[in-house]
């Protein structure tokens, strides 16, 4: 009997989003292998803590059948927010009323939550060190991928979760990120309770946000007693080559940036000075909005890749994730709907069926354009009111609710 093989399905980029997506396939018997430029897992660090809303995050969960274990590994107490002055008076402290309910929206550790997507694939759905370097075209929607190390794969469809700066991406148009005017100095500290109670207490279990005159402090609590702190400044993208400053240099970056926070409170600006970690400079960047690109067979975006915002729409892993379920859900509703057959390679030769693929990529990008538009309007204005000359007013409306 004849049978229409599995496409080769390739996804680059082992972030939440893809991962999302290479589990539910899995879950319905599709075959897919995930490309990753890291070395392994451990790598590099995972960045912070994420909360997963119902109707994104923790529903892509429950489609790739992972919610359970998610909710074991959450912190719901995490859901606490603290607007504070830059005198460093408390003026906000509690759940944000889109938080604040049995579906709510718990913290987990990005590291956890890409542990718990990546233990629930098949072994060796991960390549790990496999740096993208070219996507050929080969013809009917068929790519070739070349990697650093000299290996080659061919897809049917690539899937580009390769996050802001994406290789896939630059098939399908030629738009790349921009500058928001905001830059985030990373630093952090371990073992709060114990060494930075002072730091810690102001904290508190969830967020604490300080943010005035174009400047700010963002402190999420982590679950192994650490603090990821941001410390915010709208400034030009070189900020530090104009000042001649060498990132490098501890003391001298801790220097330049308690002379911006200049009559702010002390505990405040024990964000900077208390750190065990030092100081990482990260720009924030963002795609135009809208985003959009002409459909091309065989390829495909998800994540930030397709819709880079700013970190304060709260949005970005979790669109990620939702995105990756809803590609997912589209291949495999398409395959059953024209009668494909998936998770079995035939071997006389029989051809792929394109058509399938495409179909369910069309549809896919019908749902994730127009929702990606609106998500990245109101994460573009979300950091132009935080960092703008009112910034603690306009967050506390918004944690309000008024």
């Amino acid at each position: 009997m004849n049978t229409t093989p599995s496409p080769r399905i390739v996804i680059v980029g082992a972030g939440p989003g893809g991962l999302t997506c290479a589990r539910v396939l899995q879950r319905h018997g599709i075959a897919v292998t995930v490309h990753d430029l890291d070395a392994s897992f451990e790598a590099r660090g995972q960045g912070g803590t994420l909360d997963m809303h119902p109707d994104s995050g923790r529903y892509a969960l429950r489609e790739a059948g992972l919610l359970d274990d998610f909710l074991a590994l959450s912190r719901p107490e995490g859901r606490q927010m603290r607007v504070v002055g830059r005198d460093g008076r408390i003026v906000f402290d509690g759940i944000p009323p889109e938080a604040d309910s049995d579906e709510g929206a718990p913290e987990i550790d990005r590291g956890r939550l890409r542990g718990l997507l990546l233990d629930s694939l098949e072994p060796g759905t991960v390549r790990w060190a496999h740096r993208l370097t070219r996507v050929e075209p080969l013809g009917n929607g068929v790519h070739r991928l070349h990697f650093a190390d000299g290996t080659t794969t061919d897809a049917d469809l690539v899937i580009g979760a390769d996050g802001a700066w994406s290789r896939v991406r630059s098939l399908l148009t030629d738009v790349t990120p921009d500058y928001t005017g905001v830059t985030f100095v990373e630093t952090g500290l371990d073992d709060v309770d114990t060494r930075h109670p002072r730091l810690a207490a102001l904290t508190a279990a969830g967020t604490m946000m300080a943010l005035h005159d174009h400047r700010g402090f963002v402190a999420q609590r982590n679950g192994d007693g650490h603090i990821r702190v941001h410390i915010g400044m709208r400034v030009d993208e070189d900020w530090h080559r104009r000042a001649g400053l060498d990132l490098t240099d501890t003391a001298a970056v801790r220097d330049a940036l308690l002379k911006e926070f200049t009559g702010w409170g002390d505990d405040l600006l024990g964000f900077i000075t208390d750190t065990d970690t030092g100081y990482v400079n990260r720009p924030l960047y963002a795609l135009p909005v809208p985003h959009t690109w002409p459909h091309t067979p065989g390829l495909t975006l998800l994540g930030d890749a397709a819709h880079l915002m700013s970190p304060f729409s709260g949005m970005g892993a979790n669109l990620a994730m939702l995105d990756g379920a809803d590609l997912a859900r589209a291949l495999i509703d398409h395959a059953t709907t024209d009668h494909a057959t998936v998770g079995h390679v035939t071997t006389n030769n029989t051809v792929v069926d394109h058509a399938t693929v495409d179909r369910a990529v069309i549809a896919y990008e019908k749902i994730l354009l127009p929702r990606s538009v609106e998500a990245a309007e109101g994460a573009a204005e979300a950091i132009d009111e935080a960092f703008g000359p009112d910034g603690a007013a306009r967050v506390l409306a918004h944690m309000t609710g008024h």
